[in-house]
């Protein structure tokens, strides 16, 4: 297809030219391989379990398994679209070698554990949650019959906290192991050390086996006590990458025009996956290309779009994966959800903005920032490869061949950038001292220092030298939250207002329920305005989500409103397991009414470290790091300056702002957290 950025409806800047045109095969590693046969891959969604036989790693599977009872520990590279994650679990259960145990197969997010679950369910011609099952946040498919799991990392690690030497299980795969999620990390030490338990105290012996399509395997076998490694052969079909001719100052608007560009050109049913960000810049470009749509009636295929981020709930994650009807195209709009396990049927065209919304905690700080920046060329690949699962496709790069090379080859290990806090709690949970544990690559010891004092600040340790859980460090590590979150759950009984704090809490643990179209600001602002309290953002949730949960039609009433339905209803959910979760803690459902003092005195009990104040030169200042920020516009605070507030986090686009407000007063805080109003002096200084 001869490519180039053009417009239709829109002016397109002179600066978007003819990309170039560079071949790409694999990611440029040569590997000695079990088998190179070429097949056809088959695809998540509605595909008959004979095409098993298609993909790859099907040719080899008694080499495989033959490799895979040899050691306690094998690794395996395989290719996208080897077929290693559905096929591999169904192999071993096929020879019987989890016996009376369990195969458990990890993955770093839940919409890939969702989606291969339901498609290995398939497969095996059973319903799932019985044979095949899965496990997420908030959402257990599985029965006493299930054999193959697929879960999210953080799932398996809450399970270790039950019991540290996983006897449930008797494989347990490690996939996606490149991800290198703080979760992932942290398992590989829990599994590793696991095993060799069980092996000390003859039990049953635990096989771990850890999968990826690439990574640095010397680094993951000399960790995994020289474990073998296997290479899987069976690449993707050829994938053209175009890369733009020069740099594009709006990685969102260059995508949108090579959105159309292809759509003018490209058949019917030849599918395009776009890489973004956020939910907001998402649900922005969606609307956008709607209208566009429009204004093209008759001279393209009609288009579909759908958005896909993790937030989304289940079913409407589900979405994507249905076949594109004839004569249509199927647009979807991913964060890095889409980046690995999960394949899209129809997939055709990728293009990839080069940019992605990671968290990183800063010690020096203690301030978690929430930041757009660069991929890693390890990631590029991975984008690139969603283009070739079915057939040979195409991979526009909103950046040029130069910004590709002065990528880094591979991303930082969540584990070395995050907030260590809940890994702590989850560690010490389970009876290990940070400090000393089997990290694959060890996080900064300051930042490990920096969680122990937020968590000796919040209650559940005593000392940072010798760390040990109280009972308030117990109950806290049994909510999978942010240990913030969990305090104030846990406080709320004492303020009367769990009701309200449970609401909140679980539209806090979810994206924006906000939905402003561009071209309708002016009324979704005044929409929002029914709602908004002049106590601060937290209060304003609660208000919206009193009515929504009063209301029987739901979603009409979030469209009039411009607010995400979608986003509503996972935290209706999340809510719903939460409240079970007090009821096993006995914590009494209780509420303050329209007493909101009690609310946000709450909230402090467990954002105390993310107070600022308002200095004399009408900048706001955190308490405890002496930071600049300001108020993110977003914010129904914006434009006030009122002299104390509390925030959730910290959003860096060129200045500090703060997100998810609320106005409090300093006195609050001297009541509440004594210890920590005494180090770090409010001044609340105002003229």
């Amino acid at each position: 297809m001869d490519s180039k950025y053009s417009a239709f409806t829109f002016k397109v800047p002179n600066k978007i030219q003819k990309p170039n045109h560079v071949n790409f095969n694999g990611n440029g590693i040569k590997r000695p391989r079990l088998d190179d046969q070429q097949t056809k891959l088959c695809t998540n969604g509605s595909v008959p379990a004979k095409q098993r036989k298609l993909l790859p790693v099907y040719n080899v599977r008694h080499r495989l398994i033959a490799e895979i009872q040899k050691t306690p520990t094998v690794i395996i590279i395989g290719e996208t679209g080897s077929g290693k994650t559905t096929q591999i679990p169904q192999f071993m259960h096929e020879v019987n070698m989890e016996k009376s145990g369990i195969i458990g197969i990890t993955q770093p997010r839940r919409v890939a554990a969702i989606t291969l679950s339901s498609r290995v369910a398939e497969e095996m011609d059973c319903k799932q949650g019985e044979l095949v099952g899965y496990t997420v946040r908030f959402e257990d498919v599985t029965s006493s019959h299930t054999k193959l799991k697929y879960l999210t990392d953080g799932m398996l690690l809450r399970e270790a906290m039950l019991d540290n030497l996983l006897m449930a299980y008797s494989i347990i795969v490690l996939d996606e192991a490149h991800e290198r999620t703080v979760h992932t990390d942290v398992l590989f030490g829990i599994v590793k050390q696991a095993q060799a338990v069980r092996r000390m105290k003859k039990l049953a012996p635990l096989k771990i086996i850890v999968m990826s399509a690439t990574m640095d395997v010397d680094h993951f076998s000399n960790y995994f006590n020289h474990a073998p490694v296997v290479y899987l052969g069976g690449r993707q079909y050829p994938v053209k990458v175009l890369h733009a001719k020069h740099n594009q100052e709006d990685y969102v608007f260059s995508s949108l025009v090579t959105i159309f560009q292809i759509h003018k050109e490209a058949p019917p049913n030849h599918d395009i996956l776009v890489f973004l960000t956020g939910q907001e810049e998402i649900e922005a470009m969606a609307n956008s290309i709607r209208q566009i749509a429009l204004e093209l009636d008759g001279k393209a295929p009609q288009l579909k779009v759908y958005p896909l981020y993790s937030s989304l709930p289940s079913q409407q994650q589900l979405d994507v994966f249905r076949p594109t009807p004839v004569g249509m195209r199927k647009v979807i709009l991913s964060t890095n959800v889409a980046e690995t396990s999960v394949t899209i049927s129809g997939i055709k065209y990728v293009i990839d903005s080069g940019m992605v919304k990671a968290r990183s905690h800063h010690p020096g700080t203690g301030l978690d920032m929430l930041k757009v920046q660069k991929i890693s060329q390890a990631q590029a690949w991975q984008r690139t490869g969603r283009a070739g699962r079915e057939s040979s496709g195409f991979c526009y790069r909103v950046y040029t061949k130069q910004e590709f090379d002065s990528l880094l080859k591979n991303s930082i290990p969540e584990i070395q950038r995050c907030n260590l806090t809940s890994v702590v709690l989850q560690l010490l949970a389970l009876g290990i001292n940070t400090l000393e544990f089997d990290f694959i690559d060890k996080p900064p010891r300051e930042a490990i220092v920096c969680a122990l004092e937020q968590l000796k600040y919040l209650g559940a340790i005593e000392t940072v030298d010798n760390p040990g859980l109280t009972k308030l460090g117990m109950k806290m590590a049994q909510f999978p939250l942010d240990p913030r979150f969990s305090k104030i759950l846990l406080s709320a009984n004492e303020y009367n207002c769990v009701e309200e704090i449970l609401s909140i809490v679980s539209l806090l643990s979810g994206e924006s329920i906000f939905f402003i179209p561009p071209n309708k600001k002016d009324k979704a602002l005044a929409a929002r305005q029914k709602f908004v309290s002049p106590a601060g953002d937290h209060i304003t949730l609660l208000n919206i989500y009193r009515q929504y949960s009063s209301l029987t039609v739901k979603k009409q009433w979030c469209q009039e409103n411009f607010l995400n339905w979608r986003n509503l209803h996972y935290a209706s959910e999340v809510r719903t397991q939460l409240q079970e979760l007090c009821r096993r803690c006995n914590i009494p459902m209780s509420s303050c009414g329209q007493d909101y003092d009690q609310v946000q005195k709450c909230l402090i009990t467990g954002l105390f470290m993310n107070i600022a104040e308002i200095q004399r030169e009408r900048q706001y200042m955190t308490v405890g790091s002496r930071q600049i920020v300001s108020i993110h516009p977003s914010s129904t605070l914006f434009g006030s300056q009122p002299p104390c507030v509390l925030f959730t986090e910290v959003v860096q686009t060129g200045r500090c702002y703060m997100r998810q407000l609320s106005r409090i007063e300093p006195d609050w805080v001297m009541d509440i957290v004594p210890n920590f109003a005494s180090k770090h002096r409010l001044t609340a200084h105002v003229t």
